[in-house]
């Protein structure tokens, strides 16, 4: 089962009772933040936003001595852009209680990337959901690239979700559904 949407509301998702439990998550591509692919990964759903924009895209190698014959180019020049396995196995604990405080609703998972996007190049937990989400993100462009019945499916799921946000803009009223008066009558004029 699919999910949509951006984000991983631990009301929506997480704490989902219905016999329906969702697998996927499609977003947009503003969904494709490194310690978003990561959360997803560790909460147990697969992140699958539509990819534009590919030449700004970066794959990740997971050494320096990496080459892949027939998409090295993929990777950029080689020995660069290479995945900082230490710092994750370093930071695998605080991971992993991370996952489980969100799963457990202990803390939201808007609130935990806003707490460690904050002095992100000093956090060290922070800079490993970044790596975790690099190679989440590296796996799920070459799935992407290789699989055209997926690249499809991500298409159409993303299609749905806008077509939903279209339709709840026009049925809102006023300033995009918001009422910003308590008066009335200025209310009924919107």
């Amino acid at each position: 089962m699919r999910g949509v949407g951006g984000r991983l509301h631990h009301r929506g998702l997480l704490k989902n009772t219905s016999e329906v439990q969702p697998t996927t998550v499609h977003a947009d591509t503003q969904g494709q933040s490194f310690p978003v692919f990561a959360l997803a990964h560790l909460l147990g759903f697969d992140l699958m936003p539509r990819i534009r924009n590919w030449k700004e895209l970066t794959f990740y190698r997971p050494s320096k001595q990496s080459e892949y014959v027939h998409i090295d180019a993929l990777f950029g020049e080689p020995g660069k852009h290479v995945i900082d396995f230490d710092l994750i196995e370093s930071q695998f604990r605080h991971l992993m209680r991370v996952a489980v405080s969100v799963r457990e609703g202990t803390i939201s998972s808007s609130t935990l990337l806003k707490r460690l996007r904050s002095g992100s190049r000093k956090n060290a937990t922070y800079a490993a959901f970044r790596e975790v989400g690099r190679v989440i993100r590296t796996v799920q462009l070459l799935r992407y690239l290789s699989d055209a019945p997926l690249r499809r499916r991500v298409t159409a799921a993303t299609n749905k979700v806008e077509s939903f946000n279209r339709f709840s803009q026009w049925i809102g009223f006023g300033n995009r559904g918001v009422i910003a008066d308590n008066d009335p009558i200025e209310q009924e004029r919107r």
